[in-house]
């Protein structure tokens, strides 16, 4: 979790990566930063997205994409 959260203050350091929960949907990450996310997880971590990953529940917070990392990397 603490390299996810280092990607994600990297990108987007103005945000509370912390305490967030709806990171999509309050437009606090453009489409610039998702693509970003998992360009940087997907090496970072050696998992592969699918379009079918790629919804707003995944990245609404640290802890959905890192369950979703976890799911992906099983």
């Amino acid at each position: 979790m603490d390299e996810l959260m280092e990607i994600l203050e990297e990108i987007c350091p103005d945000v509370d990566f912390e305490s967030e929960t709806a990171l999509v949907d309050d437009k606090l990450l453009s489409s610039f930063d998702i693509l970003s996310i998992i360009s940087e997880i997907s090496d970072a971590f050696d998992i592969t997205l699918t379009p079918a990953e790629i919804i707003p529940e995944n990245f609404n917070s640290a802890d959905a994409m890192w369950n979703m990392i976890n799911q992906l990397r099983n």
